[in-house]
């Protein structure tokens, strides 16, 4: 095993990128295995703060990275154990800072949330790089093709073979398969089959080049649910295996929630004082009701019959007004002519008294009063007009019959 190790990692001058690659590793567990702590509250594990700032890991990373750089560049050629040593902080950093890959990306702290799960696929991405170039895969080429030993430029078939992978590695990446298109810069062949195939649905590549209805867009779609989405599963197990699990809710959602929580309880709140206040409406009119009941008892009366009445009460004026409304112009004509027959009456010329007759006319009827009845009825038999001024009206004639009556009368029952 040490032969081994010295064959494929020390001879070969790999020392410095093994260092790096443990390192990494290491920090990249140590820091999981800490945080995970910290989310369980245990005891000893906290957040580094400075007063009410929290300093995430990031910061130490970007430290740790620029000093392990600083110092890979400050040293001289010959010094391997500087360079190990270098390239140990250097890989240390860049655990740290991978491991919040995701906070980087978003300006956000999303560690444990679903976006968070960027940073995981980072730190895998780049231990499988390192691993490869540990192994001696290199990318863009092998070992055969390079630099021109004659002039020092590169040969044209290495410049050829760089061109096509990337443009393969571009494609494959636009079409949604990064693993793919990463791993596929050591394994060309990977690439060609990458770009070949359908692209995933919601790609860049699906949204530009295919239509819904299409039957590419349809056999990516059932390729996908088929192969990758078993695949994307145990892919989050193993992630949530080493890293945690990744089910917070995100600040922005956990936002929106609490204001929909809040607006829900409000409208609860209304509800309930609303259905309070008709409760008490209801009991407010049923002790009404019992109250007016109670005085219909007392007072003798039937309260079912009250309201009929009152209502053929109100029938009765609605229609009286109705009646007057429709006789109004009679009933105006009738009572002019009756204020004019009073005006008239009082207004007769002198010397005549009221009801057109005449004094002389009256002491004759009241001479004529005082006579026997044979005489009054012998007189009243008599022709009209006689002993009576012109223009006597008739309802003199009446009221003279009327005083003649009584004395009758009075005659009999002498």
């Amino acid at each position: 095993m040490i032969e081994m190790f010295d064959a494929r990692i020390v001879e070969t001058g790999r020392l410095p990128l093994f260092g790096f690659f443990v390192a990494f590793m290491i920090t990249f567990v140590l820091t999981r295995v800490n945080v995970r702590l910290i989310r369980a509250d245990v005891r000893w594990f906290r957040n580094v703060t400075a007063g009410d700032v929290h300093i995430h890991h990031v910061v130490f990373g970007v430290v740790l990275m620029l000093a392990g750089g600083v110092m890979s560049l400050a040293v001289p050629d010959p010094h391997v154990r500087l360079d190990l040593v270098a390239a140990v902080v250097f890989g240390m950093g860049s655990a740290l800072v991978l491991d919040e890959f995701a906070l980087i990306l978003h300006l956000s702290d999303v560690y444990w949330t679903e976006k968070g799960r960027a940073s995981v696929d980072a730190v895998f991405v780049a231990i499988a790089v390192t691993g490869l170039l540990l192994l001696g895969v290199r990318p863009f080429g092998y070992e055969g093709i390079g630099i021109d030993p004659g002039g020092g430029a590169l040969s044209a078939g290495y410049v050829a073979f760089l061109v096509g992978n990337l443009a393969l590695a571009v494609i494959t990446l636009l079409k949604g398969k990064i693993w793919t298109g990463l791993i596929g810069l050591f394994l060309p062949a990977l690439l060609i089959v990458g770009a070949v195939r359908v692209a995933r649905p919601g790609s860049p590549w699906s949204r530009w080049r295919y239509d819904e209805e299409s039957r590419r867009y349809q056999r990516a779609v059932r390729r996908e649910n088929r192969l990758r989405r078993p695949l994307i599963r145990a892919k989050i197990w193993v992630q949530e295996f080493i890293a945690g699990r990744h089910d917070l809710i995100p600040p922005e959602l956990l936002q929106r929630r609490t204001e929909a929580a809040e607006r829900a309880r409000r409208h609860l709140r209304g509800a309930r004082t609303r259905a309070r206040a008709e409760s008490k409406a209801v009991a407010r009119a049923e002790r009404k009701a019992a109250a007016r009941a109670a005085r219909a008892a007392r007072t003798g009366r039937k309260t079912g019959v009250w309201p009929e009445r009152r209502g053929e009460a109100h029938e009765r004026r609605r229609t009286g007004s109705r009646t007057s409304r429709t006789r109004g112009k009679g009933t105006s004509r009738l009572l002019t002519r009756a204020a004019s027959r009073r005006q008239a009456r009082r207004t007769t010329p002198e010397g005549t008294a009221p009801g057109g007759t005449t004094p002389e006319r009256a002491a004759s009827e009241r001479a004529a009063s005082k006579r026997p009845a044979p005489e009054r009825a012998a007189s009243g038999r008599a022709v009209p007009g006689e002993g009576s001024a012109p223009g006597a009206s008739s309802g003199g004639r009446g009221r003279e019959a009327g005083r003649a009556r009584p004395a009758a009368l009075d005659d009999r029952s002498t």
